[in-house]
């Protein structure tokens, strides 16, 4: 997996930059960081705080914890009624 080189504490400063009126070609040369990746920053964490931003995080891991899940039920589900599915 990607490393991130900001935190969301960090993201979440650096739009509040961005809010407080300072341009955002200033913002994108302090941090150094592209426009493209300021802008997708937004997208996703406009207007939060720094803990809606761990409980975003939080729900994503579950998420991504329960999808795993239900991905490897369906394979024992498959596997199995290929097993009954035989003629013995």
């Amino acid at each position: 997996m990607k490393s991130k080189r900001f935190t969301e504490e960090q993201i979440i400063g650096i739009l509040k930059e961005g809010e407080a009126g300072k341009k955002t070609e200033e913002i994108c040369r302090e941090h150094g960081i592209g426009k493209w990746v300021y802008y997708d920053w937004r997208k996703k964490y406009a207007g939060m705080t720094v803990s809606d931003a761990k409980k975003l995080k939080a729900l994503e891991e579950e998420n991504h914890r329960l999808k795993r899940i239900v991905a490897d039920l369906t394979l024992q589900n498959v596997a199995l009624k290929d097993v009954l599915g035989k003629n013995w």
